[in-house]
């Protein structure tokens, strides 16, 4: 098997996308994937963005300790299954009601109720805080979310819409694992034409 480490903002619509993806790589490539959190709040606490982004921090703040606690209380095995069920709400499902969504979210998982009170607990904040510094050390400040690890070369992105499938998808993950693979590879890029495309 391949190893690797998925670091992801439950708000990220990109790393929505790539998790889509690699969920369609994975039984093609055995890949053991891990999920960590990383957060938006965190990467941006200390930058100047704008007005509207900032508004918009706190509420991703939200997710992101409700994952780590529930990663803290029930093991790296419920943090996908709950990613899964927030991010439908969240990126294809457009939902803004933030309640709504981790009541549902919980509920579709089969975690307590009461779970939803760690969104707005910063009980685990330490442990979210670790967990985002390890993905962000690993490839540095000046990226977002997802990080990858792979075999443990590390790198942000891919940013992607729509998610590829099938052929395409594993075309892709061929490629950005040998590109990542180089020590000396750093960056490529292009603008984005496009905003997400959900399936």
């Amino acid at each position: 098997m391949t190893d690797v480490d998925f670091w992801f903002d439950p708000s990220c619509p990109w790393a929505w996308m790539t998790s889509r993806w690699v969920d369609e790589v994975a039984p093609h490539r055995d890949l053991n994937v891990t999920w960590h959190i990383m957060s938006l709040f965190v990467l941006n606490e200390d930058k100047d963005v704008s007005d509207s982004y900032r508004r918009m921090l706190p509420r991703t703040l939200r997710y992101a300790r409700l994952v780590t606690a529930v990663g803290e209380l029930e093991g790296q095995q419920a943090v996908k299954p709950l990613y899964d069920a927030l991010g439908t709400r969240i990126h294809p499902g457009h939902r803004k009601d933030a309640e709504a969504v981790v009541a549902e979210a919980l509920a579709e998982v089969g975690l307590p109720a009461d779970y939803a009170q760690y969104a707005d607990s910063d009980q685990y904040d330490a442990q979210l805080r670790a967990s985002h510094a390890d993905g962000i050390e690993r490839v540095g400040q000046d990226v977002g979310t997802p990080v990858i690890a792979v075999n443990g070369a590390a790198f942000f992105g891919p940013v992607i819409s729509p998610t590829p499938r099938g052929e395409k998808a594993l075309t892709l993950w061929d490629g950005v694992v040998a590109a990542s693979s180089y020590d000396g590879f750093f960056e490529l890029k292009r603008s984005r034409t496009r905003e997400p495309i959900f399936d």
